[in-house]
């Protein structure tokens, strides 16, 4: 069964050799050139996404539009990403012991922010990696999973994990 990476997950690929991805420091933050009058009434957030070379070759990396999909909420509605504000990662050697990051800027209504699904299909050399599904929550805990003091203690990553199997579970009876 797939289970999603957990924001601040790394996601190997066996292809690549050494080479690894991760989505991570999913914030709350304004674009730094100012609002899309598109996102007007929408909360900005903002996430990371590193690509690191742990290899012994160098790897050719294209991040960019489009190799992103962002959604939030319970029902999975698309997020609003601000591509002027974005920063990709176009055309980059990667070295070994090397790391690349973009940052990603996007907006969605407030109440939808608890639960962000960001999916990745990264291109290597010119090929396309099999696309990767990070799930968390602006204002969760990396380390835990756990939203910030005050709000609910059960991680998002248990959530989705128990939802998962009790799903796998239903299929096999």
């Amino acid at each position: 069964m797939y289970e999603p990476n957990v924001v601040g997950d790394w996601q190997e690929y066996d292809e690549h050799a050494g080479l690894r991805v991760r989505v991570h420091r999913m914030e709350r933050s304004e674009p730094p050139r100012g609002r899309d009058d598109a996102a007007e009434g929408l909360t900005y957030f903002c996430l990371r996404v590193t690509v690191e070379n742990r290899g012994t070759r160098r790897f050719g990396i294209h991040l960019e539009d489009g190799q992103f999909d962002v959604r939030v909420g319970p029902d999975g509605e698309s997020a609003f990403v601000d591509w002027r504000n974005s920063q990709f990662i176009e055309g980059y050697d990667v070295y070994p012991l090397r790391r690349a990051t973009a940052v990603l800027y996007g907006a969605a209504p407030e109440a939808a922010l608890s639960r962000v699904d960001v999916q990745i299909q990264l291109r290597v050399d010119e090929e396309w990696t099999e696309r990767a599904l990070w799930s968390g929550g602006v204002g969760l805990d990396e380390q835990t999973g756990c939203a910030t003091p005050g709000a609910v203690r059960e991680g998002l990553a248990r959530q989705i994990s128990n939802f998962l199997r009790e799903q796998a579970e239903e299929g096999t009876a």
